[in-house]
């Protein structure tokens, strides 16, 4: 689920640390732990388009007794990872035939599609 964590801190036995002095402690999410039948369908429905949204996403939310932030997030991150994999695949098939690829065409691509990366885990 969704539980938080307790404060983080330097040493998780310790007491709890605030993160900036003064502030209060930044809480750490709990990482969401699918169901394997959770995941066939959420791959399946990855197969059929890319971005899931509206009430596609609230039905498959419901389904799949997750919440919608969470159906957001993992879709988020399975384009990443489905980009990523593009990549290394066009990669692959390039220098198989001696092509190399300069260094920046990589940075350039995840630049590109920043609005997807997602820094909390749900």
């Amino acid at each position: 689920g969704l539980e938080l964590s307790h404060c983080v801190g330097a040493n998780s036995l310790g007491p709890a640390v605030p993160w900036k002095s003064g502030g209060p402690c930044k809480m750490k999410r709990v990482r969401t732990v699918f169901k394997p039948e959770q995941l066939e369908r959420l791959e399946q429905e990855f197969l059929k388009q890319q971005y899931m949204v509206g009430t596609e996403r609230v039905d498959l939310a419901a389904t799949l007794h997750l919440t919608e932030t969470q159906v957001k997030v993992w879709f988020q991150n399975r384009r990443i990872k489905w980009r990523k994999q593009s990549m290394e695949q066009k990669a692959a098939k390039l220098s198989q035939f001696g092509v190399i690829q300069p260094a920046t065409a990589d940075s350039t691509d995840i630049k590109e599609h920043e609005e997807d990366t997602v820094d909390v885990e749900l």
